[in-house]
This record gives C-alpha cells, structure tokens and sequence, in this order.
C-alpha cells in the first residue's frame, strides 16, 4: 500500500477514517513510531487523501457532512474520481467480466437472439463421462467454449442478479489477493459448473454467471471461517440464503434453471476455498489470506 499522510499520535483520526468510509475510500492507518500513518491503494487516492485532510483538519464538521450527503461539490467529485481510479486498479479482473456480459447481453437481445452468439454455447462433446468428455477435446477453441457459458444471460432478472453477485463477491477477493487468483476461481469454477450441467442434462443450451458466482460464494464463505481475519463481508447466514436459493430454484423451475450448474460451482469453490486455507495456514503459515487490509470497504 501507498502512504499517504503522517500525523503525531494525539491526533483523533477516527472522524476523519469514518468520512473515508462514507467516500468508499479503501485505507489503512496504522501506528508507527509515535506516528498515525495512512495507507491507501493508489497515487490518486493519496493525493486525494492528503487534500481530505487538510480541510478536514480546518472543520472536519462540514466536511464530514459533505460525505454524509453523498460526496456534493468539490471535495465529493474528487472522492469520486479517486474512488473510481482506486475501483480500476484493484477490480479489473470483474470489471471485465461484467463488460463482457453486458456486452454479449446487449449483442444477443438478453437472449432473446442467441443465435447471434452460438459460439459461446458449451462444446458437443462425448458426454458418457467426464473422461470421455475430456479426451473430447480437440483444440483451444473447443476447451474455452466449456467456459464461455457463464457470459450467456436469458433475461433482465438473470443478468442483473449474477451482475450484482459478481461484483460483490469478485471486488472483495481480488482487493485480498491478486487479480490472476481470481481469474484462476473464475476459470477452474466456470469449467466444473458448465460441465457438471453439461453432463446432467445432456444439451448445452444454458448459460449465466450464477455457477462461477455459487463457486465465489462457496470459497468465500471458506475462508470467511477459518480464516477470520481476511475480512470478507459474508456470513453464515448469506451463505445459508444461497444455500435455500439453490433448493427453492430446484423445486421451483427446475427444468428451467440450470442447477448443476449451481451445485458444480458452489462445491468447486468449498473445495477451492479448502485448498486456500491449507496452503496459507500449512505452508505459509499464515492466518491472512492475501493482503491484509483492514480498511477495506465493500
């Protein structure tokens, strides 16, 4: 992280962190030799940071209330702008894949002309097993159409609901760790869930994020536990909601929704997510997964 200011340890910086927070403003102060010092993730949100606080120490009351008012003015489009900058630099990874969904959902009619995107659909491949499957694929094409599902969305409700999850879920792990991580998640998730719905139902006209996003909330929901200390906003009773989801879907429109998908994904990320812990705690020897950053804000 970048340091962005420094100041003597008599100084209450409580108001100050809190109008960050309010502004989205990933940061960090820490205490180092009788000195509060204030990290950030860029060059634009220090410098952003240092001019916060100059006015902030000239009246933190009427800056604070242009935080609580949604950032109006001058101060609050520069919050804005470094917001935005900070955004870019540590979520590229979901910002992305949310554009390439839109887009294919904007090329396609949300589904409406899925022949404009038939290339995106799952392979035909040898589905008796997954050996014979696997040993079905010929090329590279071939083996990135069983990923290119998760781009697919038939419907408002369905692109708008996997949109909100993947940012939800992608921001906060590719802030801890780095973007090839996660990419590595979407990839190795996408790859199960797809296939895992290939196999059950035995066509390939599906599609839609929710696996990758079932797979996040599963290797999340991992680490969240036994892992505390990474702060990732997700509880037991968030994962227990996508739990229920999963069953009422099935027993709701089962034939219309693609729960293997669901299912391949969310146990592909436990297991990811298992395999995450192993390696910090066991190898590393660490109880952080990632960069520790307390001052993270979803």
């Amino acid at each position: 992280m970048i340091e962005a200011a420094s100041l003597d340890i008599s100084v209450d910086l409580s108001g100050f962190s809190e109008v960050l927070r309010r502004q989205g403003l990933p940061h960090r102060i820490s205490e180092e030799s009788g000195q509060q010092v204030i990290y950030v993730d860029s060059d634009a949100a220090a410098t952003y940071v240092r001019e916060a606080l100059s006015q902030w120490q000239r009246s933190p009351e009427l800056h604070a209330a242009a935080a609580a008012s949604g950032g109006r003015g001058r101060v609050g489009g520069q919050a804005m702008s470094a917001r935005a900058l900070v955004v870019l630099r540590t979520s590229p990874i979901t910002l992305v894949l949310i554009g390439l969904c839109l887009l294919v959902a904007a090329v396609s009619s949300l589904g409406g002309r899925a022949d404009r995107v038939d290339f995106l659909f799952y392979p035909l491949l040898n589905s008796q097993n997954l050996l014979a499957l696997l040993g079905d694929i010929g090329s590279l094409p071939e083996a990135l159409r069983t990923l290119t599902p998760m781009l697919l969305h038939f419907g408002e409700l369905h692109l708008i609901f996997n949109m909100l999850w993947l940012w939800y879920f992608g921001r906060q792990l590719e802030t801890i760790q780095p973007g090839w991580v996660l990419l590595g998640l979407v990839i190795l998730t996408s790859f199960t869930a797809n296939t895992t719905q290939y196999l059950t139902v035995q066509y390939n006209n599906f599609g839609g994020m929710s696996g990758v996003v079932y797979g996040l909330v599963g290797y999340a929901w991992v680490i969240h536990n036994f892992m505390p200390r990474s702060h990732l906003m997700l509880n037991n009773s968030m994962f227990v909601f996508f739990v229920i989801a999963l069953i009422l879907m099935e027993m709701v429109a089962g034939s219309w929704i693609a729960t293997a998908a669901h299912v391949g994904g969310l146990v592909s990320g436990l297991v990811l997510g298992l395999g995450a812990v192993l390696f910090y705690r066991l190898v590393l020897k660490r109880s952080v997964v990632g960069r520790p950053d307390p001052g993270f804000v979803p």
